[in-house]
């Protein structure tokens, strides 16, 4: 499966390309007809539905629950490190956000 950001028209939608075999992609078409839908409508229908029944499966949320302490850790870290970096006892408030560019010998330069 391919994924591509689409900023243009779309506004922000993502696009992805999916491989089904002929008799799987006849039927979809097929119910999409009898619907007088969209092969896109109904792909877009039966995945939102598939995310609601994830929504309540027990042990994803416990799963989930793991994600989350292990980004909380992984934040730490960070956290740690840019503190270890700059020598203070704990990260900078603001670091400047404007945008760097390279120069040929390597260091950066502001816009």
């Amino acid at each position: 499966m391919s994924q591509m950001e689409s900023t243009g028209r779309n506004g922000g939608v993502k696009t992805l390309a999916i491989r089904l075999e002929p008799e799987l992609h006849a039927q979809l078409s097929l119910v999409a007809q009898l619907r007088s839908s969209t092969i896109t409508d109904e792909i877009r229908a039966a995945i939102e539905s598939h995310i609601a029944a994830v929504k309540t499966a027990p042990e994803l949320a416990g799963k989930a629950d793991d994600v989350l302490a292990e980004i909380e850790r992984d934040a730490a870290a960070r956290r740690e490190a840019i503190a270890t970096l700059f020598g203070s006892g704990e990260a900078p408030v603001e670091l400047d956000q404007s945008p760097k560019t390279r120069t040929r010998r390597g260091g950066a330069s502001a816009d």
